[in-house]
């Protein structure tokens, strides 16, 4: 069961921490703050949909280098941007860099519920796709280097035929393998496979040549 989304706050302004909390939990989001980007990188993340409004200004990180340092360690957290400093290029640069918006100080607070709306549901979104690709991916672990390499050739479009003669073995061991290919990706059609291989980036095996 999804856990209940949160709006993860991070303002050096306690009194502007408070104000957004009490805003989020008015339309029935769970918020956490914290005074500085340090003290929420210590957090441990959320189990369910999350995002991020995040001050630009702050003493010692400041909101921008945080947006760097959880794409570089591979958070995608979606972030909305608060400031009551932000130029033109520092907004670009943000939204450049994923941002869901980008809100100058004084906001209108129905502008920023619509951007966590939005963010959370980018974040639920994506949690879905991950959780089908790692599903898929779990599927794919289970071939063996030989089942991945038929896979790759019926995927190029392929026949039985000269999937046999790329890799040196008998049309009956290609279908033998082919069989067991389906049955571990769990499809029934050709279609259904290359569309799961494409997911997960599944190409024909290197050093042949499937379009021979």
């Amino acid at each position: 069961m999804e856990s209940d989304p949160v709006v993860f706050i991070v303002d050096d302004d306690a009194s502007v921490r408070k104000g957004l909390e009490r805003l989020v939990r008015s339309v029935g989001l769970r918020g956490k703050t914290f005074a500085s980007a340090p003290e929420f990188l210590q957090c441990a993340a959320s189990d369910g949909p999350s995002c991020l409004v995040l001050d630009v200004r702050m003493p010692g990180v400041s909101g921008l280098a945080l947006q760097e340092t959880l794409a570089t360690a591979g958070h995608r957290i979606p972030i909305i941007f608060i400031t009551g400093h932000g130029d033109i290029a520092m907004s670009v640069r943000a939204m450049k860099a994923g941002a869901v918006d980008f809100l100058p100080k004084p906001f209108n607070d129905q502008d920023l519920l619509e951007a966590i709306q939005e963010a959370i549901a980018r974040d639920r979104q994506a949690r879905q796709e991950w959780a089908v690709l790692q599903a898929i991916q779990q599927r794919t672990d289970l071939l063996t280097p030989r089942e991945r390499d038929v896979l790759g050739l019926v995927v190029a479009g392929l026949l039985n035929k000269q999937i046999a003669a790329e890799l040196g073995l008998s049309e009956k061991t290609v279908k033998a393998h082919r069989a067991q290919v389906m049955e571990k990706m769990q499809v029934s059609s050709v279609a259904q496979l290359v569309l799961l291989a494409e997911k997960v980036g599944l190409t024909a095996p290197q050093g042949l040549s499937p379009l021979a």
